[in-house]
């Protein structure tokens, strides 16, 4: 059954993105595809949480570290960003993660929004060559959305554990949060 508030963020994204020609800008300013502007606002964001400075990594302790929204690229020990700047680092990286989705999964573009949305939040939580090689991937390929969104809720562990965290990430979200496998089924 999909939910009214994973249905309402899908609602909210079509219509920014109908009004922009299919892109949605972001607080970056950057304009961003409408599954890249779903995943970062009701998937990514809320999930990862924000932080300015950076903080090593929560499963191991260490590295890599990581600043804003989850990003590890080039950070270090020490960094501190501002809002502005995880605004930019957020929809760009989630861009890059993006390109190489397009790039191992054939007619990603054409795909339904809400399954792009899952598999971008996928792709920057677990990296794009393990969402490449990953069931979900190959069912999503093959055209069965239900059986590849709940084929993406088997990442759930980190450090070699279940988290918790990651379990109602992937699947139906907490009271504040909308769950990748619930905003997938939402839109199919």
């Amino acid at each position: 059954m999909a939910s009214k508030r994973a249905k309402a963020a899908i609602a909210a994204i079509v219509a920014l993105a109908a009004a922009g020609g299919g892109y949605v800008t972001m607080s970056s300013g950057d304009r961003v595809p409408d599954d890249v502007a779903l995943a970062a606002t009701y998937l990514v964001s809320p999930w990862e949480g924000r932080e300015l400075r950076a903080y090593p990594d929560p499963a191991t302790g260490g590295a890599p570290w990581t600043i804003c929204d989850g990003d590890t690229v080039g950070v270090k020990r020490g960094m501190v960003e501002t809002p502005a700047g995880c605004d930019r680092r957020l929809s760009r990286r989630m861009m890059q993660f993006r390109a190489e989705l397009v790039a191992c999964i054939p007619g990603f573009s054409a795909k339904p929004l809400s399954w792009r949305a899952m598999m971008n939040s996928l792709s920057y939580n677990i990296g794009t060559g393990a969402t490449c090689r990953s069931t979900a991937a190959r069912l999503g390929i093959a055209s069965r959305y239900p059986e590849s969104c709940r084929a993406a809720t088997a990442f759930n562990r980190a450090g070699g554990r279940v988290m918790i965290g990651l379990v109602k990430r992937r699947t139906d979200g907490d009271a504040q949060r909308i769950g990748e496998f619930e905003l997938c089924q939402a839109g199919l």
